[in-house]
């Protein structure tokens, strides 16, 4: 295998080398222009775009550029791709992306910019399908790796050391294409998001919560081993009982450390069917504690996935509860339903079960619903492939896209709530400042705080049980964008003044007091393991965690 040394290797000395970097990097100007001149005599001559450059090693090791065998683009398109997201408000377009097919690439990528040292303001971002929502995986002027080019998936039926079977995954691979994979042995991931079209090392990277979560907790909770490339570019393999801080650290860390490369991954028998379930509240008290007596359960059958779900309107209702697959049990008239000014509640659940078992799952299923408190005769109920609830939305992502629906600016709001805020929440967001209008789904469930590591960077809010409350809301115009940017701050502007602790989930601050307050008694340990593990603060500067300069710094 080529090393990076080859690639210093003309060089009299490591020092010369350095100098020679510190020198082009305060003269940036002069090397932009040179990139610039150098794209315009490639598209002059006809010159393939796809040619295996990397500009700051074309300029700086023209002798290597062969050896170093990167696939990167320059040109427009692949630019401007690069500065967009989900979210669909910050374009920050990096100067080059580099599409990985080996670990060596992104080491390579990481390190050439690290022995630039800290007076080089160049910064590398790992982006995967690109769902984050605020520009957290764009690097303005910097390197964006394209990590979908960086596939990989191995399963592992027997267990060996571990307790279940697993499965080794690539970094850029995305999670349907890991289900579509570990079905074929009859397996399966044990915690999912709702949406499967992300990578595995972006969901890791934040947490990876879904209905699952109150069982099994948080993707990051389900993982066995890490593969890492740091930002001094270093490769390192780390588990519970290998270099466990950057295990721990990278697991929920925003991308901060290191880039992960490669995850090993819990898995458990997949199921054949799914029985859905849908029921209806008109009380929030009634539906939060019909939601947590069912995530407390500690004896006998439980559900296997759950989620809530508010409707503000007669409107939202009708769409959500009439979902064409959904059948009634027993016939319920919403018209019958006095709506007006009423806010609702639906609660979604599921039992896993193979065909042969379908008999005793529909007896547990109503020994399940027995003691809940949902209004009579609501409950609607599906049976499906477990392959198709798994990825149920993105059915709704077809026919949005359809409608030209997606391509549009998406303000979500994400916040992790107490159990004891979580009525006053109701009465001043989803009875106050939401007004009986929506732009989107309203998800609201919660998790047992138990299921979560505390060794892991990710934050929950400090109470045994919390909600999940987003708000995933689309704009349609900038006026409804910015009405919807707004009524976001007026949001959280509620939680702080009543004190409720809430935490954001695909937290976006942007000051050192907010980032902060919300890794809370983590900060000093997050701060330790930059030092430690990205010095020269390269990666993931759209978190706006750390300001890059000649000494490392926060904002």
């Amino acid at each position: 295998m080529w090393h990076f040394e080859n690639c210093i290797g003309s060089f009299s000395g490591l020092e010369k080398m350095r100098k020679t970097v510190h020198w082009m990097m305060k003269n940036r100007a002069t090397m932009v222009i040179w990139v610039v001149v150098i794209g315009k005599l490639i598209s002059a001559v006809s010159l393939n775009q796809d040619l295996n450059l990397y500009w700051p090693s074309f300029l700086l090791f023209p002798a290597t550029l062969k050896k170093l065998h990167l696939d990167v683009h320059i040109a427009p398109h692949d630019i401007q791709n690069a500065a967009k997201d989900f979210g669909g408000r910050h374009h920050f377009p990096p100067a080059a992306v580099v599409y990985p097919t080996s670990i060596t690439d992104i080491q390579n990528v990481v390190r050439l910019v690290y022995m630039m040292g800290p007076y080089s303001k160049l910064t590398v971002a790992a982006k995967g399908f690109g769902h984050s929502l605020e520009g957290q995986a764009q690097a303005e002027d910097g390197i964006v790796i394209n990590m979908q080019s960086f596939k990989g998936i191995q399963v592992h039926k027997e267990s060996g050391k571990y307790t279940t079977p697993y499965v080794d995954v690539n970094g850029g691979e995305l999670w349907i294409d890991v289900l579509r994979e570990t079905l074929k042995a009859g397996l399966a991931p044990r915690s999912w998001t709702d949406y499967l079209y992300l990578t595995v090392g972006g969901t890791l990277s934040n947490a990876g919560i879904s209905g699952q979560a109150f069982r099994h907790g948080p993707q990051i909770n389900n993982v066995y081993h890490l593969q890492i490339v740091t930002g001094k570019g270093e490769i390192m393999n780390c588990s519970n009982d290998q270099n466990s801080e950057l295990f721990y650290g990278a697991l929920g860390g925003l991308g901060q450390f290191g880039i992960i490369t490669k995850a090993r991954i819990a898995l458990e028998q997949a199921p054949e069917m799914v029985k859905w379930i849908r029921v209806l509240y008109s009380d929030f008290r009634a539906f939060t504690r019909d939601q947590e007596y069912l995530i407390s359960k500690q004896d006998g059958p439980t559900f296997d996935y759950l989620e809530g779900f508010v409707a503000l309107d007669k409107e939202g209702l009708l769409n959500n509860w009439r979902a064409s697959l959904f059948t009634p049990q027993n016939p319920i008239s919403l018209s019958t339903i006095n709506t007006k000014g009423r806010v609702f509640y639906y609660l979604e659940l599921t039992k896993n079960y193979n065909e042969k078992d379908r008999t005793n799952v529909e007896e547990e299923i109503r020994a399940l619903l027995e003691p809940l408190s949902f209004i009579p005769s609501s409950v609607f109920t599906t049976d499906l492939p477990y392959m198709d609830f798994l990825d149920r939305v993105h059915a709704g992502e077809m026919k949005l896209r359809s409608k030209g629906l997606w391509e549009v600016p998406h303000p979500w709001l994400n916040l992790m709530i107490p159990k004891n805020k979580i009525a006053a929440f109701d009465k001043g967001v989803f009875k106050g400042i939401l007004r009986n209008n929506s732009n989107g789904p309203i998800i609201i469930y919660p998790m047992n705080r138990k299921r979560w590591d505390d060794r892991m960077s990710a934050v929950t809010p400090d109470e045994d049980i919390f909600y999940l409350v987003a708000l995933l809301q689309s704009a349609v115009s900038t006026h409804n964008l910015e009405y919807l940017l707004e009524q976001n701050e007026r949001i959280l502007s509620f939680c702080e003044k009543a004190g409720m602790g809430a935490k954001q989930y695909l937290s976006a601050h942007n000051t050192q007091d907010k980032w902060k307050k919300h890794f809370g008694f983590k900060w000093n340990k997050f701060v330790e393991n930059k030092r430690k593990y990205d010095p020269h603060t390269i990666l993931s500067p759209g978190q706006r965690i750390f300001r890059k300069s000649k000494a490392f710094s926060v904002l």
